[in-house]
């Protein structure tokens, strides 16, 4: 593995804290069999994904949530349509679903993954973009494949961080995809992801980092009372005002874009003046 490719410090047993109520076994394990379900269904319809309408995405993605017992706080304003980078922070493996429920898009993913048994030629076959994070030579092709899919009119799902942190903590956005989106001409629309228990205590259950497995992290999600899932839309970054790659990725991660939502944006939900606490530490 390349010195250079970024990782966090975060691990299951220094990070997570169990908060929040445990759901009793039999509603538990109901959770379980039925993420599991939606994610099977998903893998099966991999191969067509492309044609699956955006509306079918995104009720796909919302109840996927909604069956890990995990209620969806979604704000702030819909991204534009076109082509467009969507950026977060990145802590579970619910993430992904909670960017489809935003704009449903194609994904930026390691090449490993492309190499898995059957699971890798589907995702390949979904249209998922991939990294060669090993091969800093390649990476000018991969911005480029990202640059032509977005010219396209396709919506592209980046978590720049480079790896998943607990959420009390981030990493720094990688600069790589932003030069794709200059080289395009299109927006950046940052997205804040955020969990916590209902009635306001931050929550690093979902968080899926280090060596823990796939299983484990998806039953402490399941067997946990009131999680919530925050979705802060951002305003949309517009192409042209930021002079280089690295003012836009400090933008997108800072929440300063400088101008303001876009004129024709439609209000997804909006929620009663809450406060929330603090969780992820500011880049700047």
């Amino acid at each position: 593995m390349s010195v250079w490719l970024p990782s966090a410090p975060c691990t299951p047993a220094a990070c997570i804290d169990p908060t929040g109520r445990a759901a009793t076994v039999p509603r538990a394990v109901l959770r379980f069999v039925a993420v599991v379900a939606l994610v099977l269904l998903a893998v099966v319809l991999l191969p067509v994904g492309r044609r699956i309408p955006a509306a079918t995405v995104r009720r796909w993605s919302r109840t996927l949530v909604r069956a890990a017992g995990v209620r969806l706080d979604l704000t702030g304003a819909a991204p534009p349509a076109g082509g467009l980078l969507v950026v977060a922070n990145h802590i579970s493996w619910l993430d992904i679903a909670l960017l489809a429920a935003v704009r449903p898009g194609r994904m930026l993913a390691k090449t490993e993954i492309r190499g898995w048994p059957v699971a890798g030629p589907l995702v390949a076959g979904a249209g998922t973009l991939f990294i060669d994070r090993d091969r800093l030579r390649a990476l000018p092709q991969t911005v480029a494949v990202l640059a032509e899919a977005m010219r396209g009119g396709s919506a592209i799902g980046v978590f720049p961080e480079g790896s998943t942190w607990c959420g009390r903590a981030q990493g720094t956005f990688r600069r790589a995809a932003f030069q794709a989106a200059i080289d395009a001409g299109v927006p950046v629309q940052p997205v804040r992801l955020h969990y916590r228990i209902e009635g306001g205590t931050a929550s690093t259950v979902p968080a899926f980092i280090g060596q823990d497995s796939l299983v484990a992290s998806i039953w402490r999600v399941v067997s946990t009372r009131g999680l919530v899932a925050e979705v802060d839309v951002r305003p949309v970054i517009p192409p042209g005002i930021h002079p280089d790659r690295r003012a836009l990725a400090h933008a997108a991660q800072s929440g300063r874009v400088g101008e303001p939502h876009w004129p024709h944006a439609t209000l997804i939900t909006q929620h009663p003046p809450r406060t929330r606490p603090a969780l992820l530490k500011k880049a700047s």
